[in-house]
C-alpha cells in the first residue's frame, strides 16, 4: 500500500552542511509519501533546519516559529494539520527550551537525528506530546542513512564525509552541536558518490566541519586521510572536480598539500580560515596556531600549487581585541592575498568560554572594524577576479543564467561565469576566454566543449 501524498518545506539556516542535511531529509521522508513543496503554507510538514553561528540565531528561528504557528492554527481550523519541526544546531543546543518557548513545535531534534525522522513522526502520530530527541552519535546517521535519492540536483553536488569537531574554539559552539570530529566509512562514501556521477554530477564538494581531519575507515581496519579519499574520488568515472571545505591550518597535512600539487581533479582553491592575524587573539581563540605558522603554512602551498587561489575566515571584535591586535589581521589578510574571504562581528554564543570573558569590544568598534576588514578583502577580490581577464579557464556550466540564452559556470577559482549557449550544454566544461569582471562574476565566450 502506498503512503498517502504529503508535502514537506524545508527551511535551511546557515553552511553547506545544511544544505546537505536539508536535501537528506527530504531524502529520509521520501518513502512516507513526502514530497518538497516551496512554500510552507501548503505543506503538512514543515522543518527549519537552523544555524547557531550567526548572530541571534536563535531568536531569527523563534521569529520563524511565530509566523508559522499562525499557518498552523489556520489549516487546523479548516480540519487539517501542520507538523512542525526545528532541526540541526540550534535544536541541539536549545532542545527542550524550544518547545517550552514555542508549544506549537512538535519534533526538535539535532543534526545527528534526521536520519530517524521516520520514528520521530511515528512517535508524534501515536500521541506522544513534542517529541524532542537531541543524542545520536554522528556514526549511528552514517550507517543509517538511507542511499536512494541524494542530495545532488544539477551537475554539482555536497558530500559530507566528516562532522564534529575537537578544536574547541572559544568562540564556537560547534562541539557542542554537532559533537565530536567522527568520519564516514570509505566505501560509503565512494558508493554515494557513484551514485551521484550516475546522476550526471560532475564537480563534488566534500564537507566536514573539520574536512581535513578526516580519517576513515577504508572496510580492511585501515585509516586513510582526506588525500587518500580525494584520490580515489578521483577515480570515478564522470567525477571531474573535487573540492572541499571547511579546513583547519593544524589538520594540513603533507599529503593533501601534495594532492593540490599533483591531482588535476582536485580544484586549485582552498578555504582555510585563520580568524586572527594576532598572536595574543590566536591563543585567546585556542586555535592551537600562530600567525607565523599559518604564513609558514600559506607559503609551503603556495610553493607546491603556485596557481591556488586562498580564501579565509575573520572575527573581529573578539573579547580583549585591541588595535593593534587588528592591525595585525589587516597584515596577515595583505600578506596572504585572498581570493575572497568571510568575515563577522564577534558575537557571543552562550556556553562558550569567549562569550564570559571579561573585555568585551565595544558594538561601534567592532562595526568600524569589520568595515575596514572588508573594503580590504573586497579589494583583494576584485584584483583577483580582474587578473582572469584574458585568460582562458576551464568553465562548469550549470545552469541557465538570468538573460536568454545564457548559461552560469564555475572556473575551477569558484567563481561564477557567465557564458552564452543553450541549456544541451549544461554539465559540460568548456574553456572560457574571460572578456569582463562583473561584481562577483566574471563574463566571457568560448569554442567548444569538451
Amino acid at each position: 500500500m502506498e503512503p498517502a501524498p504529503r508535502k514537506v518545506f524545508v527551511k535551511t539556516y546557515g553552511c553547506q552542511m545544511n544544505v546537505y542535511d536539508s536535501a537528506r531529509m527530504r531524502d529520509v521522508l521520501a518513502p512516507l509519501g513526502y514530497s518538497e513543496t516551496t512554500t510552507p503554507e501548503d505543506a503538512d510538514l514543515v522543518i527549519l533546519n537552523t544555524c547557531h553561528i550567526r548572530e541571534k540565531a536563535a531568536e531569527k528561528v523563534y521569529s520563524e516559529i511565530g509566523r508559522l504557528r499562525r499557518l498552523k492554527r489556520a489549516r487546523a481550523e479548516q480540519g487539517g494539520e501542520m507538523l512542525i519541526a526545528v532541526a540541526g544546531c540550534v535544536a541541539q543546543a536549545e532542545g527542550e527550551e524550544i518547545v517550552r518557548r514555542a508549544p506549537s513545535v512538535d519534533l526538535v531534534f539535532g543534526p545527528q537525528g534526521y536520519h530517524r525522522l521516520p520514528q520521530l513522526l511515528a512517535r508524534k502520530k501515536s500521541g506522544e506530546g513534542p517529541v524532542v530527541e537531541t543524542e545520536f552519535p554522528a556514526e549511528d546517521k552514517f550507517e543509517t542513512l538511507r542511499t536512494g535519492q541524494l542530495a545532488g540536483k544539477g551537475v554539482a553536488a555536497f558530500l559530507t564525509v566528516q562532522e564534529g569537531c575537537d578544536k574547541f574554539c572559544t568562540f564556537c559552539v560547534v562541539p557542542y552541536t554537532r559533537g565530536a570530529e567522527a568520519s564516514r566509512p570509505r566505501e560509503q562514501i565512494m558508493a554515494e558518490a557513484r551514485r551521484l556521477a550516475a546522476q550526471g554530477v560532475r564537480e563534488i564538494t566534500l564537507l566536514g566541519q573539520n574536512v581535513n581531519a578526516y580519517h576513515g575507515s577504508d572496510g580492511g581496519g585501515r585509516t586513510m586521510g582526506l588525500a587518500g579519499l580525494v584520490a580515489e574520488l578521483s577515480s570515478i568515472p564522470g567525477i571531474e572536480r573535487l573540492r572541499y571545505t571547511t579546513s583547519h591550518p593544524r589538520d594540513m597535512t603533507e599529503d593533501l598539500i601534495a594532492a593540490h600539487a599533483g591531482n588535476p581533479k582536485l580544484m586549485p582553491y582552498l578555504h582555510l580560515p585563520v580568524q586572527s592575524g594576532s598572536d595574543t587573539i590566536l591563543k585567546a581563540m585556542n586555535r592551537g596556531h600562530t600567525a607565523a605558522d599559518y604564513m609558514r603554512l600559506i607559503d609551503k602551498i603556495r610553493r607546491a600549487k603556485p596557481d591556488i587561489a586562498m580564501s579565509g575566515d575573520f572575527i573581529v571584535g573578539f573579547p580583549g581585541e585591541t588595535e593593534k591586535d587588528f592591525e595585525s589581521t589587516l597584515q596577515i589578510i595583505r600578506d596572504t592575498g585572498y581570493a575572497s574571504a568571510f568575515s563577522f562581528k564577534y558575537s557571543p554564543r552562550p556556553g562558550t568560554p569567549a562569550a564570559d570573558m571579561a573585555v568585551q569590544v565595544p558594538e561601534a568598534e567592532k562595526d568600524a572594524r569589520l568595515q575596514a576588514l572588508q573594503k580590504l578583502v573586497t579589494a583583494q577580490q576584485t584584483a583577483f577576479n580582474r587578473q582572469m581577464v584574458g585568460r582562458t579557464l576551464p568553465v562548469l556550466l550549470e545552469k541557465p543564467g538570468r538573460d536568454p540564452g545564457q548559461l552560469v559556470g564555475k572556473s575551477p577559482y569558484l567563481q561564477p561565469v557567465h557564458v552564452s549557449g543553450g541549456p544541451h550544454l549544461i554539465g559540460m566544461i568548456v574553456d572560457a576566454h574571460i572578456t569582463g569582471v562583473g561584481s562577483n562574476s566574471l563574463s566571457g565566450h568560448y569554442d567548444q566543449a569538451v
